[in-house]
């Protein structure tokens, strides 16, 4: 069972994100080995991570909390739990690894193994740790991360946030009015997320610290600066963890996300989005052509032309002709009508192949094909067609060259006229031959005996006459026939040809190009369905 199958059934069945993320992984997998670069790696990075969160569990949302240094975010982590579980430091970094606090542990340790949360940094809110006697069953279900400092001079710390901010299901930023315009927050993290701004919230902290007048038109310039990230709708929460200003307004937030159990399915939707229209863009639109049969006819015409086909018909019906006629023409005449088969040495009556049109052939039709489609896709499908040109040209030379012409052996009737032939050449001789006798006789004076007679003429002539009337109709049918068999043989011949230069056409040049004009079709099917 895929990866996919095992999310929707775990869904209960069909949703809208799990359709998407199906739609992005079928772009994803059509398009490996097409679109490789950046595009394709994160598509495909956010179809596994989707489709893995989706298996784990729906019942808690991971909310991370994260901040430059001296933000307070641990602070707040520590005011929204109510334990002092983040440490909090004011002078350099102190969070070094993701804390986690849920509330409602039951099933989440798949999850937290997914985050790599070590255990010893998981806390469970409702365990003996809680030693205030209160009760968040608002957050029931809620999975509450501190991360590591975004701005540390730690390389690790770095990577940790990079990765928890591309898992957790909901973001909250806390920003410092002394850094709040830090371009190393709006340029590396809310910017690059501008699409996430549903699964986002931004905490403007320390408020307590900046002088009462002074306080709104610092809100009103982080807003600007937000909407200048393209975040224009997320919400933005002014507190102070230290004296609980705006705590209980970010808890609710977070609380009415937590209850509604959507913000796995928006964070899943927003990534999907943004992957699908990345890949989208490289991708372009689907192909307007297809190797159809008129272009697929073309093609192999023109292969037909280039690999000489004509030239070697031509010689199967003149090779047929002359045999034939040679076969059923009067013995006497035959013998002296001796003319070169063109079948019958060398090249076997064909021509040289024309690989450059061959070439030019194969290229025309593709580019047709590939008018309108992206650069990447444009020469994905050029390749499979010209990777394959050496191997279509001599596989072209070969099959035309292993075709059963069906000249080895000569019509039945060709050899009946030809026996006929023989029968009246000698009777014709044998008639003629009797009149010569007659004849040596007649002039040494001898006593020769009358022939008989037979039809109201003398025999020997009338066998000469026959036989050489014989011979006349049997050379001229034999023409006829001939002319026709010569033309049959060459259809067939044609026929033959046409048959194994359109299958190597379609092994190695039109099945490939379609297989990648399928596949940017699936590939925009897939966006999309991704995107729609």
């Amino acid at each position: 069972m895929s990866l996919m199958e095992k999310a929707r059934r775990l869904l209960g069945g069909t949703t809208s994100v799990s359709d998407r993320v199906s739609g992005l992984d079928a772009a994803v997998a059509a398009a490996r080995g097409r679109l490789d670069g950046p595009e394709l790696a994160h598509a495909d990075t956010v179809v596994q991570r989707a489709g893995r969160r989706l298996q784990l569990s729906a019942d808690h949302t991971v909310v991370a909390i994260g901040g430059a240094t001296g933000s307070g975010k641990s602070s707040t982590f520590n005011a929204l739990t109510g334990l002092d579980i983040a440490a909090v430091g004011v002078r350099r970094p102190t969070t070094s690894w993701a804390t986690a606090c849920v509330w409602g542990g039951a099933g989440a340790d798949p999850l937290l193994d997914w985050l790599e949360i070590p255990p010893r940094h998981r806390v469970t809110r409702d365990s003996m740790l809680d030693t205030r006697g209160r009760s968040d069953n608002e957050f029931d279900g809620l999975v509450l991360l501190d991360l590591p400092d975004h701005d540390s001079t730690e390389v690790s710390h770095h990577l940790e946030v990079e990765r928890l901010v591309a898992l957790a299901d909901l973001l909250v930023w806390v920003l410092d009015p002394q850094k709040y315009a830090d371009a190393a927050i709006h340029d590396r993290y809310l910017k690059p997320l501008a699409g996430h701004g549903d699964v986002m919230l931004i905490v403007l902290n320390h408020i307590d610290e900046v002088p009462v007048e002074r306080r709104e038109a610092m809100v009103a310039d982080c807003r600007r600066l937000l909407d200048a990230d393209g975040l224009p709708d997320v919400p933005l929460i002014v507190t102070s963890a230290k004296d609980g200003t705006g705590i209980d307004e970010l808890r609710g937030h977070i609380a009415r996300r937590v209850q509604a159990k959507d913000a796995v399915n928006a964070r899943l939707l927003a990534d999907v989005l943004g992957a699908a229209e990345g890949l989208s863009e490289v991708s372009g639109p689907a192909p307007a052509a297809a190797f159809d049969d008129a272009r697929t006819a073309g093609l192999v015409a023109a292969c037909v032309d280039a690999a000489g086909v004509p030239a070697v018909v031509e010689a199967v019906e003149t090779s047929v002709r002359q045999r034939t006629r040679r076969t059923t023409t009067w013995p006497l005449i035959s013998a002296f009508s001796r003319r070169r088969d063109p079948l019958a040495a060398g090249a076997g009556g064909r021509t040289p192949l024309h690989r450059a049109r061959i070439d030019t052939a194969v290229r025309d039709a593709v580019d047709d094909l590939t008018a309108g489609l992206a650069p990447r896709w444009g020469a994905a499908v050029r390749a499979a067609s010209t990777d394959t040109l050496p191997e279509l040209e001599d596989s072209l030379d070969r099959a035309v060259a292993g075709v059963d012409l069906g000249t080895d052996r000569l019509p039945a009737w060709a050899r009946l006229l030809q026996v006929l032939q023989v029968l009246g050449f000698l009777t014709a001789l044998g008639g003629a031959g009797w009149l010569a006798f007659l004849g040596v006789v007649a002039l040494t004076g001898g006593d020769a005996p009358e022939p008989p007679r037979a039809a109201g003429m003398s025999l020997p002539v009338l066998l000469a006459l026959a036989g050489l009337v014989a011979g006349i109709v049997l050379t001229v049918l034999g023409r006829l026939a001939s002319g026709l068999a010569a033309r049959s043989t060459a259809r067939r011949a044609r026929r033959r040809l046409e048959a194994a230069v359109r299958d190597v056409v379609h092994r190695l040049v039109v099945t490939p190009v379609q297989a990648e004009l399928d596949s940017c079709r699936t590939t925009r099917t897939g966006l999309d369905t991704a995107l729609k």
